[in-house]
């Protein structure tokens, strides 16, 4: 069982920065994929970026690309999101997830935090 917590989240101006962090606790925590999904209202959850156990591997959303950067850190049971170069369609709740296989898909993912707002003013 994994519990997740985000937090991070706010109001910004477009061209802003945020950065979002994933406080993960349980039994297993520190043996999971963690992952950041999004959904904007009206639209169906999607994924941002996922990291590896270790940190070594990551990947992307193409539309977040080189604006947001994913990494953890196992020694805290955190994982954060740095997203630079903010849009206005970057707008949305965005979700911590950890799974025991990477994905990029929503439905692999068992273990959800509450999610957090951002939302990007153009």
């Amino acid at each position: 069982q994994v519990q997740l917590v985000e937090s991070g989240g706010g109001l910004v101006q477009a061209g802003g920065s945020l950065r979002l962090s994933c406080a993960a606790s349980g039994r297993s925590s520190g043996n999971v994929v963690m992952g950041w999904f999004r959904q904007a209202p009206g639209k169906e959850r999607e994924f941002v970026a996922a990291i590896g156990r270790t940190g070594r591997i990551t990947t992307y959303a193409d539309n977040v690309k080189g604006r947001f950067t994913i990494s953890r850190d196992n020694a805290k049971n955190t994982m954060s999101l740095q997203m630079n170069s903010l849009k206005a369609e970057d707008t949305a709740v965005y979700y911590c997830a950890a799974d025991y296989e990477f994905s990029t898909t929503v439905g692999s993912y068992d273990y959800w935090g509450q999610g957090t707002q951002v939302t990007v003013a153009s």
